[in-house]
């Protein structure tokens, strides 16, 4: 994996995620306040449209920038979810286990960490953005389940 890559990984490790589920303390994204409602927003169809649309534009700008790249996608896939699947679970565990979480939760955290860490091995074709983003949210100690509105326009939902 890149440098960059490695050190975005750092960085989600260090930091303790779902600390501040349910706090308002965002100005620019709608704030939930139960699990309940999260996993309502997360296995939304809307919700895991968005987030696939996100990635199959970025492949798209990548398509556009460097075919050559792009065809390393699935080789780079697989090396970045030997680290993201166990980081993911470490990660996980006990919100899961305090709050009987169901499987779809993981799946989208999975996916969130997976788009985070493509995003970063391929920002020298295409900046990242949509799961940068993400990745945001969960440093602060959220997690980013939704959106209200037609995107681009319009809000963010966290817990």
């Amino acid at each position: 994996m890149k440098p960059q890559t490695l050190a975005t990984i750092e960085q989600l490790e260090k930091v303790e995620w779902f600390t501040k589920v349910g706090v308002k303390d965002a100005q620019k994204a709608i704030v939930l306040s139960s699990w309940d409602e999260a996993i309502e927003h997360c296995s939304s169809i809307e919700w895991e449209n968005l987030c696939l649309e996100a990635c199959n534009q970025y492949r798209e700008r990548l398509l556009e920038r460097s075919k050559e790249r792009l065809s390393q996608w699935n080789e780079i896939v697989d090396m970045v979810k030997a680290t993201t699947i166990p980081l993911v679970q470490r990660k996980i565990e006990t919100v899961v286990q305090q709050n009987n979480l169901p499987k779809v939760f993981e799946n989208m955290v999975q996916w969130d960490m997976l788009g985070v860490c493509m995003e970063s091995e391929f920002a020298d074709v295409y900046p990242p953005g949509f799961y940068a983003s993400q990745a945001y949210w969960y440093v602060k100690g959220h997690f980013p389940c939704g959106w209200q509105g037609e995107f681009p326009n319009g809000t963010l939902i966290v817990y």
